[in-house]
């Protein structure tokens, strides 16, 4: 026998020995099941329980997850490492992960002007049934791409009965009222609907069932999981919140949390009592760690990884050998490989909505590799139209061999007309006051271009309504006419040397019949006719200006972009609006032109904002003048208080972001140094102001459910007596 033979014959041996060595581990040991209970945040420490079995080498059979537990298992058993978990957890923004809504430069033009003027969270939906409302505070949009990224759904949709570690994941009918076990179908869609904290995510319809959280029938599977695989030994691990004592429930939030926390806690005690003295229960020390401490994943893990190694010696007899485990770990892994490349693309599920409003959005086209990050970017965008609840894909390898990538819009359950609500406060703590309350109707796809009509209203310090009808002539959108009509009244006040002098009642109508262009997200452009109505009344105080009716009319053009991530408080991006209007008849033109920039340093963000209110044609008449006062707007004036033509502004802002609002709610909370200065060249109030103005604010700022909030304190020295100040509190859509 020559010396190859011999080798051959070497290297079959040492494989069988490998392999009856491996054969003996499997046929010696225990079937373990591994158990993750829910627990919001808390769950972060399933993995350091994962990365101690795994330097101990203990396999499992199967594994079954609740909530947060469901992530983890689900992730794991998707073949991802217990390192790589911790890692992709601990770099998620969880803040931006629970605010549904794209940044604010991805939105369209018209979803960023409803912005405006009312409330985003006040959607209501209006149909035969009556009023509709969203079911939880976010959809879970976000979540869902995040959850495909992490199981590697853009390989190909991952489905539970093709994972080589078996697996389930619980959730709750939240209509039966009864634990759904997923041991099928897509692996993403169960985590995430194990995942839905009523009130706080909506629910995830699969199957004509409703879904929420696991936690509220079985937070501690371990029945199910030893069923799944007739497991011998159970390892559960429980990170369940505990209950809240009575100094801590003082709100509606709290309270729900601890109704949510009760129906928990009663489930968990009925499957604990099921452990046998075999079964190895790992419950972590989490004291001052909280289900919404998502920026803590690192350190919650850490505990996760003390917890099991204090139990390290009754793990170990669940060992197995070096080359068994490598073997166990290999099957497991989710294979690296290529993105694939997309044959076709089909969009499904709509049923208002043109297709061609989500095709524009994809930059995926046949023939490319799909990556992660674009996907998720373009469907951000497509959920940025303001039609969907949720906007998911999945790539199908099934059919003839070919990559579909299926992009799955779920148009809005309580659509397609809404009711919205804004509310305004204004108050400088003394004569100059207003509140204003906000009522639209809007109905959307009247046809299938995507016709709408608005019919809205206002009542209080200004009353007003208006009618608007907007229409798209391509599929895309690109194109529009729109007609606008509106009515409304309200108060102006004349001062002279910062004294109120007068209150003038201003009634005005306006029609404007255009059309434009939509830049995308990035703006849009429009020009048309435009007709206005002036009527003016002394009200109360002297008659400082004359009383006058006024029409007049003439051609206008629009444009407006904005580039900034935020409708309130941005971070960084830039805007510019520009309106021109031309009255020949009246012989004076106006212009109206204001850009702004904004730039974030750690946690310190700088604006720098500029604007001009004058007639490149003749002069503003007293009835059309430009006006400079309020808060942003040389702020140590009344609103209106500054009246001319020929008016530049300028302003620098830095703010120190001080504090951010809970999971679920958006914005940050920030103190803000502003200087400000202005320049009226022909005024038509406060004349003894002459040349460059200047305005000094001070103020604490942030966003609440009802819209942003300031409160703060703005002076000036200009004039011969100097003294300007205003004490002012804004809340709500300005």
């Amino acid at each position: 026998m020559n010396v190859v033979s011999w080798r051959h014959l070497l290297l079959l041996v040492l494989l069988a020995t490998a392999t009856l060595a491996n054969a003996a581990d499997e046929a010696g040991r225990p079937r373990v099941a591994l158990i993750l209970g829910g627990g919001g945040a808390r769950g972060a420490a399933h993995i350091g329980v994962l990365e101690v079995l795994e330097k101990l080498r203990v396999p499992v059979d199967c594994v079954a997850g609740t909530s947060m537990g469901a992530l983890v298992a689900g992730v794991y058993a998707g073949g991802v490492s217990p390192a790589k978990m911790r890692e992709e957890l601990a770099k998620a923004d969880w803040d931006d992960l629970f605010q549904d809504t794209p940044p604010y430069f991805q939105r369209t033009f018209r979803n960023k002007v409803q912005d405006r003027r009312y409330l985003p969270a006040s959607e209501t939906g209006v149909g035969p049934d009556g009023l509709r409302y969203q079911s939880g505070i976010v959809t879970g949009q976000k979540i869902k791409l995040f959850f495909n990224e992490l199981v590697g759904d853009h390989l190909g949709q991952r489905r539970i009965e093709d994972l080589p570690l078996p697996l389930s994941i619980i959730a709750t009918d939240i209509v039966l009222g009864k634990q759904v076990v997923f041991r099928s179908g897509s692996l993403s869609s169960a985590m995430r609907a194990s995942m839905s904290v009523p009130g706080l995510m909506s629910p995830v319809e699969i199957d004509g069932q409703k879904l929420v959280d696991g936690g509220l029938v079985n937070n501690v599977p371990i029945d199910e999981a030893r069923s799944r695989c007739q497991a011998d030994i159970a390892i559960a691990v429980n990170v369940g919140s505990p209950l809240l004592k009575a100094d801590e429930i003082g709100s509606l939030l709290s309270v729900s949390a601890q109704m949510v926390n009760i129906l928990t806690e009663q489930n968990v005690v009925r499957s604990l009592a099921t452990l046998k003295p075999t079964d190895i229960y790992i419950k972590p020390d989490l004291e001052g760690i909280t289900a919404g401490d998502f920026k803590r994943t690192s350190e919650t893990a850490d505990r996760g990884v003390a917890a099991t190694e204090a139990l390290a010696d009754r793990l170990r007899p669940l060992a197995v050998s070096e080359a068994a485990y490598a073997a166990w770990s290999g099957k497991i892994q989710l294979a690296r490989r290529e993105a694939p490349t997309v044959d076709e693309i089909q969009i499904a599920g709509l049923k208002r909505v043109n297709p061609a409003m989500v095709e524009q959005h994809l930059g995926i086209k046949p023939g490319d590799a799909i990556s992660p990050a674009s996907i998720n970017s373009d469907l951000m965008k497509v959920y940025g139209d303001g039609y969907y609840e949720g906007v998911d894909y999945s790539l199908d390898n099934t059919v003839r061999e070919r990559n579909i990538l299926r992009v799955t819009p779920l148009e809005k359950s309580w659509g397609p007309n809404y009711l919205r609500y804004g509310i305004s406060l204004d108050s400088n703590f003394d004569s100059n006051s207003s509140y204003t309350l906000r009522l639209a109707y809007q109905k959307t796809w009247l046809n299938h271009l995507g016709g709408e009509f608005l019919v809205s209203g206002e009542i209080g310090s200004v009353n007003r309504v208006g009618m608007d009808y907007y229409q798209p002539v391509d599929e895309r959108q690109r194109y529009f006419v729109e007609t606008n009509l509106a009515y409304g009244s309200q108060m102006s006040s004349v001062y002279q040397n910062d004294n109120k002098l007068a209150e003038y009642r201003v009634d005005r109508g306006v029609a404007k019949l255009g059309g434009g262009i939509n830049l995308g997200t990035l703006g849009q452009v429009r020009a048309g006719w435009e007709e206005n109505w002036w009527d003016t009344k002394l009200d109360v105080g002297s008659p400082f200006l004359p009383a006058l009716s006024k029409r007049y009319g003439g051609w206008f053009a629009q444009a407006d972009l904005d580039r900034t991530d935020r409708l309130y408080f941005p971070t960084t991006g830039w805007f510019s609006r520009l309106s021109y209007f031309d009255s020949a008849a009246e012989g004076f033109s106006k212009l109206n032109a204001t850009a702004g920039v904004y730039a974030s340093i750690g946690d310190w963000v700088l604006n720098s904002r500029v604007s001009y209110q004058g007639s490149p044609i003749g002069q503003l008449p007293i009835y059309d003048s430009g006006s400079l006062g309020g808060v942003f707007n040389m702020t140590a004036f009344a609103p209106g208080q500054l009246k001319g033509d020929d008016m530049t502004y300028g302003s620098l802002r830095a703010e120190r972001i001080i504090g951010r609002l809970p999971l679920g709610l958006r914005g940050d909370m920030r103190l803000g140094l502003m200087l400000e200065a202005a320049k009226v060249g022909t005024p038509y109030t406060e004349t003894e102001l002459k040349g460059w103005i200047n305005s000094t604010a001070i103020y604490l700022g942030g966003e609440t459910p009802l819209g942003p909030i300031y409160f703060g304190y703005g002076y000036s020295t200009s004039g011969s007596t100097g003294g300007y100040s205003n004490l002012y509190l804004l809340l709500g859509v300005p």
